[in-house]
């Protein structure tokens, strides 16, 4: 699940994104990649919470479109609530 609330901040407003995926996906380790961090695959990872969610929080810029995906115990998946999907 995504969740995005608009934050406003002394240099304007900005998304808060709320990346979540849940208890039931079993992983030693889930990060976030895409546009926004250039595609690194470890410098976003996932927090797995208390409950079994695996979760992270970024603010991103208004006004753009980003692409990302999940890399899961090395391997990639899409998220399927994402607003797009874009063909490799």
């Amino acid at each position: 699940m995504i969740t995005k609330t608009i934050i406003d901040t002394d240099k304007g407003q900005i998304a808060r994104v709320t990346f979540r995926l849940p208890n039931s996906i079993w992983a030693n380790s889930i990060y976030l990649v895409g546009d926004f961090n250039g595609w690194n695959e470890t410098s976003h990872p996932l927090q797995h919470t208390r409950e079994g969610a695996w979760v992270i929080t970024l603010d991103l810029e208004l006004g753009r479109s980003y692409q990302f995906r999940y890399r899961l115990d090395g391997e990639w998946i899409n998220d399927s609530q994402a607003d797009a999907y874009v063909h490799n």
